[in-house]
């Protein structure tokens, strides 16, 4: 059994931090991957330790703290409140960062709060996807070399999941067959996506830290960011209204146009954002079998008919677009043909 004091002090010794001033260790609660930990020095000061789990997992979660340390690199240089990489050790299953002010935002905020904080929010989206990368793909590897192009990335994240789902054998509305050729036709809007931006994809309330130590909340930090790749910003929607539309949140829409962030629902625009809708619900059907969670009852009440009404959504902006799997993209018109 792993002694999480002497784990902690390790992992500060090996950080410059003398670890004679580890006051107090706390588990955090709230994540359903890695093991996180709440690291408390005598100065009062604090860090959070996550630790990779060593169990099964989904093809693209190798390696998700190189994820979360990049992304919290980009956030830094973006000038983004979110936690500041300390370490990430040499084996990439221990990562150490500062902790951020503030507790995940829940139903108690009330509705005067909550527009100017969904407009915060959408300000500090803007900023992160200025962020650029080498190329397209998640940064830790885990489904190979980032990709030249996000059509190859993301046709590959997922195949990925759509993998998974087989062998976990994932109760999914649809088989797999039939959600691997429906996605496919759509893959042409894909290549409207030219600029590898930095994508949280997992800005769900949970993973926003509210800090009311000066009165009004103000937004502490964005967090857990191992899910991050380098895409198309319009992938972020999905997890900022997960279960939702986007197009419903005018005060984070305000403040993503207000600092600089395209926020355009052309039909093509619309074919990508159901498509990284379908790709987000396979996941979260398909996570609860190696993970073994509860609520999946939930899911499969919640979850699945949004997965459907995605492949749906994609099904009919192809046909009303005669969008197949060789063409191209022309934004605002219909589709062009080409190498």
């Amino acid at each position: 059994m792993v002694d999480s004091w002497e784990r902690a002090r390790r992992v500060l010794g090996d950080s410059g931090i003398p670890p004679g001033r580890l006051a107090h260790v706390r588990p955090l609660t709230g994540g359903t991957y890695n093991a996180v930990e709440e690291l408390r020095l005598t100065d009062g000061s604090r860090y959070v330790l996550k630790v990779a789990p060593d169990a099964p997992g989904l093809r693209h979660e190798n390696g998700l703290l190189v994820a979360e340390a990049e992304f919290y690199r980009g956030a830094e240089r973006a000038g983004v409140p979110a936690p500041r990489l300390v370490r990430l050790d040499a084996g990439s299953d221990l990562l150490l960062m500062t902790a951020c002010p503030g507790d995940p935002w829940d139903d108690s905020t009330t509705e005067a709060e909550r527009g100017p904080l969904r407009t915060e929010l959408g300000r500090s989206v803007a900023r992160l996807h200025r962020v650029t990368g080498p190329a397209f793909g998640y940064p830790s590897g885990a489904l190979g070399p980032l990709a030249a192009d996000w059509r190859t990335a993301f046709a590959g994240m997922l195949d990925a999941v759509l993998d998974d789902a087989r062998a976990y054998r994932a109760r999914l509305p649809r088989t797999v067959d039939e959600v691997a050729r429906t996605v496919r036709a759509a893959y042409g809007a894909l290549d409207e996506v030219t600029v590898p931006s930095l994508v949280h994809f997992d800005l769900w309330q949970g993973n926003i830290l509210l800090d009311r130590s000066s009165g009004e909340p103000r937004i502490g930090g964005l967090i857990d960011g191992e899910r991050m790749f380098w895409g198309d910003p319009l992938a972020e929607f999905v997890s900022l209204a997960l279960l939702g539309d986007i197009r419903k949140d005018e005060a984070l829409l305000a403040g993503y146009r207000e600092a600089g962030g395209q926020a355009e629902f052309d039909t093509a625009a619309l074919v990508r954002l159901a498509l990284y809708r379908a790709y987000l619900y396979l996941i979260m059907l398909t996570e609860v079998v190696p993970r073994g969670l509860e609520h999946e009852e939930w899911r499969q009440e919640k979850v699945a008919p949004e997965l459907v009404a995605a492949l749906d959504e994609i099904e009919d902006l192809v046909s009303w677009a005669g969008l197949s799997e060789g063409a191209t993209w022309r934004r605002g018109t219909g589709p062009r043909y080409g190498t």
